[in-house]
């Protein structure tokens, strides 16, 4: 049987090449390519030893081991035992999500016939299972499987980062309370030019039983002035309450925001509840959040004011 050693090295090393970037990318490191490249290269010639009988002792468990560490210290350095650790689980974490992953592709494109003439039953009654993979399927698939487990490993970091600035929101007007999840935008900016109070910014949707229909459909549909036009027109016992904030949007130049002074606002902080009726409520016609995880835009200023 003829091997080809430099495909197999080649081969390795891009895999654990890819292995080691997924795992630094997880991690947030700071990489270095002739680092990878090297941990990379002494996992391809791990893989390089099987093909000699002498060195069979290198592939128990701890050597397996041992060459895992190696490359990761090479790769990422050692820094504190904590860090270097963790980096090391998400290496394996991220090694047995692709092996899982490829042969999940694997079964999935075959059929049942293939499926089935690749079992036999072994001598002490158990199952065995025959898997033969290119070398360009191993590729394509460990892409697809590690591009896959980064987006959903940064989407789930992302919500767990957005997650910890949420809080519960009550919104009091006249005899009607509105409760909602608001995320604290340490950014927001926003203050009514003539009170100088502080805004925050609701979906319109979520006043819908205190607002009429028609300003609800106008802030939808930005027609923000329309509504001062037609004030007269329309039954609105809160009309006092009303604001026109301007504010200056994304590539959009000078806009206005209508926005509504309320009895009071409460927003939880930690364990307690801070009530402030200096602020106004803004009002937004889209979603503020793409998964709907908040239905509000808090002001700094509302953890940090009370009344």
């Amino acid at each position: 049987m003829i091997v080809y050693v430099d495909l197999i090295f080649f081969m390795n090393f891009v895999i654990d090449g890819v292995l080691l970037l997924a795992t630094g990318w997880t991690r947030k490191i700071k990489m270095k390519g002739w680092r990878i490249a090297a941990g990379a290269g002494i996992g391809a010639l791990y893989v390089i030893m099987m093909l000699f009988p002498e060195t069979s002792i290198l592939f128990t468990f701890i050597f397996k081991f041992i060459f895992s560490v190696f490359m990761i210290l090479v790769s990422f350095g050692f820094g504190q035992i904590q860090r270097f650790f963790r980096t090391l689980g998400v290496f394996y974490l991220v090694n047995f999500v692709a092996a899982g992953g490829i042969l999940g592709i694997h079964y999935l494109l075959l059929s049942s016939g293939d499926v089935m003439n690749g079992i036999w039953y072994t001598h002490t009654g158990g199952l065995s299972f025959h898997v033969k993979l290119s070398m360009g399927f191993v590729l394509i698939a460990l892409l697809l499987v590690v591009w896959f487990y980064l987006r959903v490993t940064r989407t789930s970091q992302r919500q767990m980062e957005v997650s910890q600035w949420i809080t519960d929101l009550r919104i009091q007007l006249d005899e009607v309370e509105f409760t909602c999840k608001g995320l604290i935008d340490t950014g927001n900016r926003l203050y009514d030019p003539l009170t100088n109070m502080p805004v925050m910014v609701v979906e319109v949707g979520l006043l819908h039983d205190y607002l009429p229909e028609v300003w609800i459909k106008r802030i939808q549909n930005a027609e923000v002035e329309q509504i001062f036009m037609e004030l007269d027109k329309v039954d609105f016992k809160g009309q006092e309450r009303i604001r026109l904030v301007p504010f200056r949007g994304i590539n959009k130049g000078g806009q206005f925001m209508l926005a509504i002074k309320p009895d009071q606002v409460m927003v939880r902080n930690n364990e307690q509840w801070i009530t402030t009726n200096k602020v106004l409520v803004g009002m937004d016609g889209g979603k503020l959040s793409s998964d709907g995880a908040y239905q509000a835009i808090l002001h700094p200023k509302l953890i940090e004011i009370e009344t």
